[in-house]
């Protein structure tokens, strides 16, 4: 299984740009928190590509220092540079981009794009469980497992 799920910030303004066949594409980088080594905190720079109306939309909406969130699979490849070497890449095919607000940003509005069209998913300002009733406690005993 080929599945990758990431939350982290864009390193720079994502810049759109269209394939020879009028396919519009965009590569970005994601800062992710990465586990800590030797006890200091450490951040994957996490190389990410999106495709078609996604990729426009994360070009027109996002820029850097916005935090998302992606969705894909991890594809790789090669090519032979200008010197003769040959070079290997790793990229995170976005599959969903969910916008999740801007460094700084008061707003708690996300935004999901994927299968080519923008859904707002969620207003954070408020809790959806506040109006449950009340809390139900369960001992060990009450578990069938």
């Amino acid at each position: 299984m080929n599945n990758v799920s990431l939350i982290g910030r864009l390193t720079q303004d994502p810049e759109l740009r269209t394939t020879g066949s009028g396919t519009s594409t965009c590569s970005f980088t994601v800062a992710v928190d990465g586990r800590p080594q030797n006890g200091e905190p450490h951040t994957d720079f996490i190389r990410c590509v999106a495709w078609n109306v996604q990729a426009e939309n994360l070009c027109k909406y996002q820029h850097k220092g916005s935090q998302i969130g992606v969705t894909g699979h991890i594809q790789t490849g090669q090519y032979t540079a200008q010197d003769g070497t040959t070079r290997y890449t790793t990229d995170v095919v976005a599959e969903r981009i969910t916008f999740l607000g801007s460094k700084g940003d008061s707003t708690n509005t996300n935004y999901e794009v994927s299968n080519n069209s923008p859904v707002e998913t969620a207003d954070l300002s408020e809790d959806p469980y506040a109006n449950m009733g009340e809390e139900t406690v369960l001992s060990d005993d009450d578990l069938p497992f």
